[in-house]
């Protein structure tokens, strides 16, 4: 999970899930509590996803 893709496309991550922004990777401080919620167990649950995914190649998981 990286704010950055190009990054980590740089040191050669094999999965990458984007996140939100530099100040705040896994959240938005300006959603209400059930939006901040659901956002951050969308993002784990991709970055789940792409733990269960077999890659060949770097790989966003968008």
């Amino acid at each position: 999970m990286c704010t950055v893709t190009p990054i980590s496309m740089t040191v050669g991550a094999n999965r990458i899930v984007p996140t939100i922004a530099i100040p705040h990777p896994l959240g938005n401080p300006e959603l209400t509590h059930d939006e901040e919620k659901a956002l951050r167990r969308g993002l784990v649950e991709k970055a789940l996803k792409a733990l269960e995914t077999e890659v060949t190649e770097q790989t966003i998981f968008e």
